[in-house]
């Protein structure tokens, strides 16, 4: 099933600081003192924060499934400029947005069968974008639950989205056979909506002179001079420019 993005479980890991403040924490030994009251340990307390630490990267090693059997047409984005980027120069391949989590159980059972799908379809670009590591991200555009896809083509922009799991995988299969045939855009690929680009600047994950929103303006700024051109035209004929 569907796991929501708001309530993904962590697994912890020490980092230096946790490990030398647990030297604080009571850890006695099995021996008494001559007083008659256990005394903190140095060694037990050493020795337990080392096997705490040691499961603790066994377990952290164990959840990398995200990383394993990937193919040559699965990427990974690791912030929200390669993501823009990705999409702009990807033109008229297809493109799909894989977010997902590393503590997310559905994720994880439908990894194996995307890694065979993209096997199946080389010319589709498969991203892979990790929600933890890009939270705001991810939050700017709107995504809600996992594992979540997002299908990208040329000057189209977003064709469609959807949640999918290993018991609706169909519907995965479904948009790839009626997304993924070669075609020729029209335009230059699309990527972000505007209003998805412009909520990425206002919180710092894309630059405000973002090579996408620049094009954009200059797009919409010719298109405005092409206008004026038209309305402004007393000729009674178009501009040789819209013929």
């Amino acid at each position: 099933m569907a796991c929501s993005s708001k309530s993904v479980f962590h697994v912890p890991i020490l980092n230096e600081s946790m490990l030398l403040g647990s030297k604080s924490k009571e850890f006695f030994s099995l021996c008494p003192s001559k007083h008659g009251k256990a005394k903190p340990s140095t060694n037990s307390v050493m020795s337990t924060v080392s096997i705490n630490a040691h499961e603790t990267i066994c377990v952290s090693k164990s959840l990398k499934w995200w990383n394993k059997n990937l193919k040559s047409n699965m990427i990974e984005i690791h912030s929200a400029q390669e993501l823009v980027d990705c999409l702009v120069s990807a033109g008229d391949a297809l493109v799909v947005l894989d977010f997902y989590s590393p503590g997310c159980g559905g994720c994880k059972a439908l990894h194996p069968k995307i890694c065979q799908i993209a096997e199946s379809n080389p010319s589709i670009i498969f991203l892979k974008v990790n929600y933890e590591e890009l939270r705001s991200m991810c939050q700017s555009l709107h995504i809600h639950v996992l594992p979540f896809f997002r299908f990208y083509r040329g000057a189209e922009g977003r064709v469609c989205s959807f949640s999918c799991t290993t018991t609706t995988i169909k519907k995965l299969k479904n948009a790839i056979a009626k997304h993924g045939n070669e075609r020729c855009s029209l335009g230059e690929a699309k990527g972000l909506d505007e209003s998805e680009l412009k909520d990425l600047a206002s919180i710092g994950e894309i630059t405000s002179d973002s090579p996408s929103l620049y094009s954009m303006g200059e797009k919409f700024k010719d298109f405005s001079d092409v206008w004026s051109m038209t309305t402004n035209s007393n000729s009674g004929f178009l501009p040789d420019i819209l013929w």
